[in-house]
């Protein structure tokens, strides 16, 4: 299992923007497909983001799409999420995860982060 620690949450504007990391530790990264979801309050978790082991392949919710951009640094073992042209409705705690193939799906990834607080206010 690999241990994974999100960061880079916070309260800002809609339309502006935040880049959220996520630093994995004690696997190897290169193993692992990344994937970001969220989940805001009184709803189900939901698909952002996922990104194949070597960055070559990146999939997106539709609500995100053109907004959001998934990507990773293996060298640094950690995968990002730029947000850009945020809206309220991207209000959510966001978790990355690790699995062992890209998929929209939380059952797939066997790893995840405790989760970090976005805010966007109107």
């Amino acid at each position: 299992q690999v241990l994974l620690v999100e960061s880079g949450g916070g309260l800002v504007q809609a339309g502006g923007s935040l880049r959220l990391s996520c630093a994995a530790s004690g696997r190897t990264f290169i193993d692992y497909a990344m994937g970001w979801f969220r989940q805001a309050p009184g709803k189900n978790r939901e698909f952002v983001a996922s990104i194949s082991w070597n960055g070559g392949s990146t999939f997106y919710a539709d609500s995100v799409k053109g907004r959001f951009s998934i990507s990773r640094a293996n060298g640094k073992n950690t995968v990002y999420l730029q947000m850009n042209s945020l809206k309220p409705e991207d209000t959510a705690v966001y978790y990355c995860a690790a699995g062992r193939a890209m998929s929209t799906m939380g059952a797939d990834f066997g790893s995840w982060g405790q989760g970090t607080q976005v805010t966007v206010s109107s």
